[in-house]
């Protein structure tokens, strides 16, 4: 009895000299604690509340008044500001007005005090007659709460309400139903109805939330952020679809449906956006095609006429019908319809019962067959059809994109399953032979969801995007045999997108990375290029990546850059030659440095071939302590359809989640990754099990060759999706290096995962690689510490690719965590419990800070109490 009471004191004792060690008592077990991951997220919103609103000028919205003038509002210390107004022709930036004088005018409007450094004007705009002391101004909510249209006009004399809004004050209605993201913004919305409407959200899924009523005759203010699109519904009428911008907008609700208002003409359109198609209609006096049961019908002056007979379920015609600029012909496709795989998952606890459900969807996988559309050609007058040539179109993964280049030839895009090859083929609907008039192959793949891309100019011909040369460049082309004109853009850096095309002006504007070889090569810039010769105007030069904003008279432009680690600076620029005309405002974050907020730490370092730089960031904690070691932590996405690391300005990033709780965050773009060369893109081809690391262990061991305080005896590393797979695979393959790795819905086998992301960068038909780079396969492999979360109801990773690796880790017989969270889906991890039990994991895992002692000249830590 005494022996057994000494060994409980000898561990109490034990326990506390470790408490002591990290200078803290034992927490509390979890499940001794009240609402453990509420706790966790409310830290966590603390920890970002604290650098709130500290920076001056980070999101400045300049107005253009007219052709030559903007105006803006200028943050200063102390919750102070004022408004400005600069000449575009000169560049000079001079106070808007006398705000002493608007403030005594709005002191006696609104029958209170004003501040001259708080004039509650949320946006101005030109007034009545556009003279320069004269102004429409919105003030905000708080300055006249409950007023359904806080406007009001300004001038030396006096201020006055407003009666409307201006059109520059109203939000835009637009067709699209999914959000972007963007700064904080608010609307203010008018329900002029005699009846209630709902306010819905329309997510990034395209996912309608609702969120409040709002009665009739009542006006809201509805906070949100600049590009989330809001729905406004009675009963099942959608009355209003509009979208958030950057300034506060107002939005009056009538009964009458309100119909998009921000489509471009043609001119104008987004160019990086896909070709519309061909109206799927002739013109209303022309003859139309409806389709019933698959069969083909064809309405004209005469009647109906049904062209078909012989459609099946399986096997039949479907819209849209494009037709010859003549109307004499049209092209339908005709569909042989596969059985889909499906997916089958249990909702173990449902909301509107007890008993669980079987949820079963459509889910093809790699290899998996797929539905064969193939071109029918009719003849109006005859009502004949037949097939067209499918010698060139063998084995479409898909045909889009389909038009007439005139009365008889008829052209679509064919991108080849195995996304190898991508050609527009052409089609003599006269003779029936077909040619292709241009492709893009490649022996890896062909990046077509990022880089395929053409554009039919009016005089017939192309522009057309290929890599190569081995970057993603422009060229035009030929109309009629696709031979290169000239190569529009050139050299060691690549094109992202064609942003705007104007062919009065035989200019294309477009949107470019690398170009300033002494930057960062995934900051974004912009360039002007001429169709006719080829030379290009270069418009942003700044160290950072851009936006830019040309001004509606289409002389001027605003420019906005900022990176990870310099706030945003603004600049008004001159459009013919790029030249800075002034800059309109460098936030300052100096009050947040001084509260201790540290910028993320931009590193470069060569990858595995000694050559290629390889771009990451690093995070440190607030109390950062250089005299201490601290292990690592890398949050590892490795997906070949983009790049990862965060190039923007922001005071918060979910590394710091991390990072606040005592580790260094790392974040690193790997070979393999997007948006560098077509050589470093291919690293990934059949080959998404090695996610980079070779050059990621390089970085990693580069930094900590001059941070002494970077422990590489304690790496670990989180993801999910194809960051699950690839943080497991860490501990697979390179669990010589990396100690941990908590691994969330990862699409850990990708013959499991979906269909058209997987052949894209594996290839198919489905070959050996693909078991080659399955983390089930080598689950007998796994050194280190693995938490694997899933969400049972995932719709985009079939949860069985992780209980797969499960399965596979219990026959090999090793130790490993596995969190299934039952009514969670696809990011589970990201729920507040699964990121507290993340955290958790890497803190008992990796062990605290610890400190570093110097012995013979080298460097030693103590006090580690990881296991």
């Amino acid at each position: 009895m005494r022996m057994h009471l000494f060994a409980v004191i000898g561990a109490i004792a034990l326990a506390f000299a470790r408490a002591v060690a990290q200078d803290a008592l034992p927490e509390p077990h979890a499940n001794q604690r009240t609402n453990p991951s509420r706790a966790f997220a409310e830290q966590t919103r603390a920890m970002q509340a604290r650098w709130e609103n500290l920076v001056l000028n980070a999101n400045i919205a300049p107005e253009w008044l007219h052709s030559t003038r903007l105006i803006y509002r200028l943050d200063e210390p102390a919750g102070r500001w004022r408004f400005v107004v600069c000449d575009a022709l000169t560049g000079t930036v001079t106070p808007a007005f006398d705000h002493a004088l608007i403030a005594e005018h709005l002191g006696r409007y609104l029958s209170r005090d004003i501040d001259p450094a708080r004039i509650p004007f949320t946006r101005l705009a030109a007034g009545r007659d556009n003279d320069t002391t004269d102004f429409v101004a919105m003030l905000s909510p708080e300055a006249a709460p409950g007023a359904p249209w806080p406007v009001v006009h300004l001038s030396q004399q006096g201020i006055t309400a407003e009666r409307t809004p201006p059109p520059s004050f109203l939000a835009r209605h637009v067709r699209r139903n999914t959000s972007g993201n963007g700064p904080a913004t608010y609307l203010l919305i008018r329900n002029s109805t005699a009846a209630p409407v709902r306010l819905f959200w329309l997510e990034g899924s395209g996912n309608a939330r609702a969120y409040e009523t709002i009665d009739a005759g009542a006006s809201r203010v509805r906070t949100t952020f600049a590009g989330h699109v809001w729905s406004i519904r009675a009963d099942e009428n959608e009355l209003a679809r509009v979208v958030a911008d950057a300034r506060p907008t107002f939005v009056d609700v009538s009964d009458r449906a309100q119909p998009p208002a921000d489509d471009a003409a043609p001119a104008e359109r987004n160019a990086s956006e896909p070709e519309p198609p061909s109206p799927p209609d002739a013109p209303p006096a022309a003859p139309r095609v409806t389709f019933r049961g698959g069969n083909i019908v064809l309405t004209d002056a005469t009647g109906d006429r049904r062209l078909t007979t012989d459609a099946t379920a399986t096997n039949g015609f479907s819209g849209p019908a494009w037709f010859s600029p003549d109307a004499a012909r049209f092209v339908v496709m005709k569909t042989a319809r596969v059985t889909r795989r499906q997916v089958h998952f249990v909702e173990a606890r449902p909301g509107d019962q007890a008993q669980p459900k079987l949820h079963s969807f459509d889910y093809p996988k790699p290899g998996d067959p797929i539905d064969d559309a193939r071109p029918w050609l009719f003849d109006v007058a005859t009502g004949e059809g037949r097939p067209l040539d499918t010698t060139l179109i063998p084995n479409p993964w898909s045909l889009t994109r389909p038009h007439w280049a005139d009365t008889s030839r008829f052209r679509l895009l064919y991108n080849e399953r195995g996304h190898a090859l991508v050609r527009i083929v052409e089609f003599n609907t006269d003779d029936g032979s077909s040619r292709t008039l241009v492709e893009e192959s490649s022996s890896t793949f062909v990046d077509y969801p990022n880089k395929i891309y053409h554009h039919r100019l009016r005089d017939g011909q192309l522009l057309w995007m290929s890599q190569r040369t081995g970057w993603n460049h422009l060229y035009l082309l030929d109309g009629e045999h696709a031979e290169v004109i000239r190569p529009l853009t050139h050299g060691q850096w690549l094109v992202r997108s064609v942003e705007h095309i104007d062919e009065d002006a035989g200019t294309l504007l477009l949107r470019v990375m690398g170009i300033h070889p002494d930057q960062d090569p995934y900051h974004h810039h912009f360039i002007r290029v001429d169709l006719s010769s080829g030379t290009h105007t270069i418009l942003t030069d700044g160290d950072g990546t851009h936006e830019i904003d040309r001004s509606p008279c289409g002389r001027f432009y605003i420019a906005r850059y900022a990176r990870v680690d310099l706030p945003p600076v603004t600049e008004l620029r001159r459009w013919h030659d790029g030249a800075r005309l002034a800059t309109l405002a460098a936030a300052d974050a100096s009050e947040l440095l001084s509260r201790g907020w540290r910028p993320p730490e931009r590193f470069v370092a060569k990858g595995r071939d000694q050559t290629t730089d390889i771009w990451g960031v690093l995070f440190y904690p607030t109390d950062f302590d250089p005299a201490r070691t601290y292990a690592v932590i890398e949050n590892i996405y490795a997906g070949p359809h983009g790049h990862f690391v965060p190039k923007d300005w922001n005071t918060w990033h979910g590394h710091r989640e991390l990072a606040e709780r005592g580790f260094i965050v790392v974040q690193i773009d790997g070979m393999g990754t997007n948006w560098r060369s077509k050589a470093f893109h291919d690293v990934a081809h059949k080959n998404l099990g090695d996610s980079g690391f070779p050059d990621r262990i390089a970085w990693l061991r580069a930094a900590a060759a001059t941070r002494p305080f970077i422990d590489l005896t304690r790496v670990g590393i989180y993801g999910g999706s194809a960051g699950g797979q690839s943080s497991t695979r860490a501990l697979l393959a390179h669990g010589d290096f990396y100690k941990a790795a908590v691994s969330d819905c990862g699409c850990h086998d990708n013959r499991v995962d979906k269909m058209w992301w997987n052949e894209l960068w594996m290839g198919y038909p489905i070959g050996p690689h693909y078991e080659e780079h399955s983390n089930v396969t080598h689950a007998r492999n796994l050194t280190g510490d693995l938490l694997l979360i899933v969400g049972a109801l995932d719709r985009n990773v079939d949860p069985a690719s992780t209980m797969q690796v499960v399965d596979a880790l219990i026959n090999a017989d090793k130790d490993f965590e596995l969190l299934v969270i039952p009514d969670a889906g696809h990011g589970a991890a990201e729920s507040p419990y699964g990121r507290r039990r993340r955290a958790e994991f890497f803190q008992r895992v990796l062990g605290p800070p610890t400190a570093i002692h110097h012995i013979d000249g080298q460097p030693k830590t103590t006090g580690s109490l990881s296991n």
